[in-house]
């Protein structure tokens, strides 16, 4: 029987605007994926980032001009040749293995031959604020176990000394979206130790990072926005010391793995992140989360409300979908 592949438009209202360096986002608008076949639907979601040049629209077109050739059969393999890594691979990829679990009757994890999703410690960000309303917000986090700061160029000192000092438990990741300079890379290098902080995610614009080319961080330095695809490994290698992995880079679960490899082959940490979106993004990069250091996986936790059956977020700690959510019969 020959697939059926539709993709749409979805979108979900945050509960509170949600601030970084680059702007405000109130609602998150995803490009959904359904691919049916003998009586079965598979399931996945990608979010365009316009820091890509990505759009809904875009996303939607090139969904559109391989629809035929997944609906005749196109395998996972097949799909990293037809399209380019990004959100619109990441929808159909997502939703081919979710189509493969219920067919099979046996969970993704099963099929990869590693061990099943459990509760997963999350990073849960403060957005970006004054330092006054960022305190208040970390306050409220101070019992969980990783908290990610967004900060800017306008006062980061203050920033995160005011999350670290309402949270002094937590570990912490401090993200300034590449706006930063090498000089306050530098400069903020002891501050970063004094407040404890466990890890620095892009603090440069990615064409300008060969900056950190043979810097020794007192902190280590992960990147995000230079790294997609595991072929960015090996010129990343000597600029950072972690790589942040999100399938709406790599061009999903299949990209995403094949990242993590290369990361660990190349003796560079992982972090899981993704963008703000509903549960059926985060539930696939649950199974990169499970061999990451530093998860960044609250995305649905954001909005006013997740898809039924979703994870479930409780002080910082996801619990995995209900059964059948995504990548189990």
């Amino acid at each position: 029987m020959l697939r059926t592949l539709v993709a749409r438009r979805d979108a979900f209202a945050l509960a509170t605007p949600f601030r970084i360096s680059r702007g405000v986002k109130t609602v998150a608008e995803v490009v959904t994926v359904e691919i049916a076949q003998d009586g079965v639907v598979g399931r996945g979601e990608g979010v365009p980032y316009p820091r890509y040049g990505e759009t809904v629209e875009g996303a939607l077109a090139a969904i559109a001009a391989v629809r035929g050739a997944i609906e005749e059969g196109a395998t996972l393999a097949e799909l990293q040749q037809l399209m380019s890594a990004g959100a619109a691979r990441n929808a159909v990829d997502c939703a081919l293995w979710d189509l493969e679990a219920k067919r099979e009757g046996r969970a993704v994890t099963d099929i990869l031959r590693v061990a099943a999703i459990g509760p997963t410690a999350t990073a849960m960000t403060v957005g970006l604020d004054t330092p006054e309303t960022m305190g208040i917000a970390a306050r409220a986090l101070a019992g969980v176990p990783l908290i990610k700061i967004k900060v800017d160029r306008s006062d980061p000192e203050r920033q995160i000394r005011a999350v670290r000092d309402a949270a002094p438990g937590p570990r912490v990741i401090v993200d300034p979206n590449e706006s930063w300079t090498i000089a306050e890379v530098e400069r903020l290098q002891p501050l970063l130790v004094d407040l404890r902080i466990d890890l620095l995610e892009q603090p440069l614009p990615a064409d300008a990072d060969d900056a950190l080319d043979g810097f020794a961080p007192l902190v280590p330095i992960a990147a995000d926005e230079s790294a997609h695809v595991a072929g960015d490994v090996a010129a990343l290698r000597r600029k950072y010391q972690v790589i942040n992995i999100k399938l709406d880079k790599t061009g999903g679960l299949s990209g995403a793995l094949a990242l993590a490899d290369a990361a660990a082959a190349a003796g560079l940490g992982v972090m899981t992140g993704s963008m703000i979106a509903s549960s059926l993004s985060i539930a696939p990069a649950l199974i990169v989360a499970a061999r990451s250091s530093f998860v960044d996986l609250d995305g649905p936790l954001w909005l006013s409300a997740d898809l039924p059956g979703g994870v479930r977020g409780v002080d910082g700690v996801l619990s995995p979908p209900s059964p059948g959510f995504w990548g189990t019969p």
